[in-house]
């Protein structure tokens, strides 16, 4: 995999990864009863959804980017998700936070991690929007490739959720450095959303 491809998964990785939300909340409350094991429960759970809806969005764009029209809307829309995700992760990073609540568990980290992947809206819109351009690319190396992008952005959930989970209570870590890392992720989704636009129409 090129090196500053591999980069741009791992920073867009953990802009998606890092944003507060539902998972991140249950995570949180499954560690405090089962510690680093509940994060990684979660992780295979959040798994369990994402990987055949990767090989999904890959085995339908493999069909149709040959089409230079279908390459050239892609490139847009993606550069556009990019845009606005880094805005959204920008905004979110001035008041990062999650709220817990005793409900967001679901009987058992793995279906927790998975019931909570398969119903957030903003989970599936992140990989058909910011996802797809980056899978279209991987693909150029056949789907050894989509294998490899998929590990070079899935580590980052594992380490992420376990952490949150190792650590019991989110409220433990330091917000101010939090932030600080979701505000530095925000500005380079941003760059890499106006180098995609850029790329795109000036091909």
């Amino acid at each position: 995999m090129d090196p500053e491809f591999a980069v741009k998964v791992i920073t867009v990785s953990a802009s998606g990864a890092l944003a507060p939300g539902p998972l991140t909340a249950a995570t949180t409350i499954s560690g405090v009863k089962g510690g680093w094991k509940a994060g990684l429960s979660v992780a295979v759970g959040h798994t369990i959804v994402e990987l055949p809806l990767v090989v999904a969005i890959a085995y339908g764009l493999s069909e149709v980017l040959s089409n230079q029209a279908f390459r050239f809307v892609l490139g847009l829309s993606g550069g556009a998700f990019m845009l606005f995700f880094g805005l959204l992760t920008l905004k979110g990073s001035l008041k990062a936070d999650v709220e817990i609540r005793s409900g967001e568990t679901i009987r058992g980290p793995v279906l927790t991690g998975a019931a909570l992947s398969l119903f957030n809206p903003l989970f599936i819109m992140w990989w058909l929007g910011v996802g797809s351009p980056l899978i279209a690319e991987a693909l150029l190396e056949g789907f050894t490739g989509i294998l490899v992008f998929y590990a070079t952005h899935v580590w980052l959930d594992y380490i992420w959720l376990i952490f949150i989970a190792a650590a019991g209570s989110f409220s433990r870590l330091d917000v101010r450095i939090y932030r600080l890392i979701l505000a530095t992720l925000a500005l380079i989704l941003i760059y890499f959303g106006f180098s995609m636009l850029t790329a795109t129409v000036l091909r």
